[in-house]
């Protein structure tokens, strides 16, 4: 049987996720923060329509911002993420088929029916997420992942469609020559300028473009694109992600650093963080990189960078194995004298937890996998931190700023939403 893919996108997502528990927010201008309350993430309809960009520096904002009481704030990513598994949960238990392809997408493939059938099925799983999670969605219809997206930001865009659209069958080449090409899924803007210098400047131009030449100056990627617009499905469903190759974990101070000690707090809570991820997808690794860097657009000071590789006896998942060679490959790299703006740590040669090979001359200590296995359960049940390693400190002081975060509502004991009820008197027409 013939199937066809949707696309679900939950719409303007951060925002969403804020407005969630303040109602106050619908109908507001609002915008969510990077890292550092640096540059503008998300936006709300209506922040857009004050002309407020996506990734603008929040600084040169703050004008228009005032002047039309936009309500900002922090990323809070513990609380989006929590939302997030909660919305693909539901689809999961409404539809068998479904590939997570990030914090708020996912791709659903589904049997061929017919286009009132797809809206229903749209409208349904559209009204549940809202239902059992509050969080609005758009979901697009259509033969390829190309397709579908392309249907999933008519359904968003437009708001006569209610937020839900399937491409059809009939009249679909007109529809294509109003997309603009730049707006077509794996269509960078690098590629879009090259395509618009060559006259390809529509969906329809480039699914009708040459085989040869689509290959020969976008590659294999940019034909898939062009087979795809045709309905020649060229990306299944990837209902299993395929392995990572490295894990990251870094983030920006909160102010300059320069003390050594701050430096390895900061990069052992990022070790932390990166070993978690690993344990949770049931990987090891032996290669440990740690990167350190100052603010290179500070103008008159110093600038330092530099990174160190390590290679470790044995693939490992352990924390306090992996912070042991971090902070030793960071003693070597750092230099007094520099105030630093980032510390990170990558993770590389990945390989399963149940294919790692062992040592025949080193032995890891005793307990540990067992002990990291306890600290997760921990951790989950009670919140990120509530068990961690001294080594990642306590005060600390170097943390990125989040001046405007609201509170992480359903992943903090001490931070759940509080509902308060008038009381209720029943009166009975006697005095009491």
């Amino acid at each position: 049987m013939s199937s066809i893919f949707a696309l679900l996108d939950c719409n303007n997502f951060y925002v969403s996720c804020e407005r969630l528990f303040n109602p106050r927010l619908e109908g507001r201008p609002v915008v969510v923060l990077s890292n550092n309350d640096g540059c503008i993430i998300a936006r709300s309809n209506e922040a857009k329509a004050l002309g407020i960009k996506m990734g603008e520096p929040f600084f040169k904002c703050c004008g228009l911002i005032a002047a039309h009481q936009v309500q900002v704030f922090s990323s809070n990513y513990p609380l989006y993420g929590d939302l997030s598994q909660r919305v693909m949960d539901v689809l999961c238990q409404l539809e068998p088929e479904v590939e997570v392809y990030s914090i708020d997408e996912a791709f659903v493939r589904i049997p061929q029916a017919k286009e009132e059938a797809l809206l229903e099925n749209g409208r349904h799983l559209r009204a549940t997420v809202k239902k059992q999670v509050g969080i609005p969605v758009s979901i697009g219809f259509g033969s390829t992942k190309t397709l579908a997206k392309i249907a999933n930001r008519i359904a968003k865009k437009r708001p006569e469609h209610g937020g839900v659209f399937a491409l059809p069958d009939q009249g679909l080449d007109a529809l294509l020559a109003t997309i603009d090409v730049g707006d077509v899924w794996g269509i960078g803007p690098r590629q879009s300028q090259k395509l618009f210098a060559c006259g390809i400047r529509t969906a329809l131009d480039l699914k009708n473009g040459n085989d040869t030449w689509l290959r020969k100056h976008l590659t294999v990627t940019g034909l898939r694109t062009a087979m795809e617009l045709r309905g020649i499905s060229c990306l299944p469903l990837e209902d299993i992600p395929p392995p990572r190759k490295s894990i990251t974990s870094s983030r920006s101070f909160g102010q300059p650093v320069t003390d050594l000690a701050w430096l390895r707090e900061a990069l052992s809570s990022y070790i932390a963080i990166a070993a978690e991820k690993l344990r949770a997808e049931e990987m090891k690794t032996r290669c440990v990189q740690v990167y350190l860097t100052t603010n290179r657009f500070r103008e008159g000071d110093p600038q330092y960078a530099n990174s160190k590789t390590v290679t470790l006896p044995i693939h490992t998942s352990s924390t306090l194995e992996l912070i042991h060679y971090g902070a030793e490959a960071l003693r070597q790299l750092f230099r007094p004298g520099y105030a630093y703006q980032k510390v990170g740590v990558v993770f590389m040669d990945l390989v399963s937890a149940s294919h790692a090979q062992g040592h025949l001359f080193y032995a890891p200590p005793k307990g540990q996998e067992s002990l990291m296995r306890a600290v997760d359960k921990i951790n989950r049940r009670w919140g990120r931190d509530t068990l961690h390693s001294a080594a990642a400190g306590f005060l600390r002081p170097w943390k990125h700023k989040q001046g405007r975060k609201s509170p992480s509502y359903t992943t903090s004991w001490n931070e759940l939403p509080v509902v308060s009820a008038p009381s209720i008197v029943k009166t009975t027409g006697r005095a009491a």
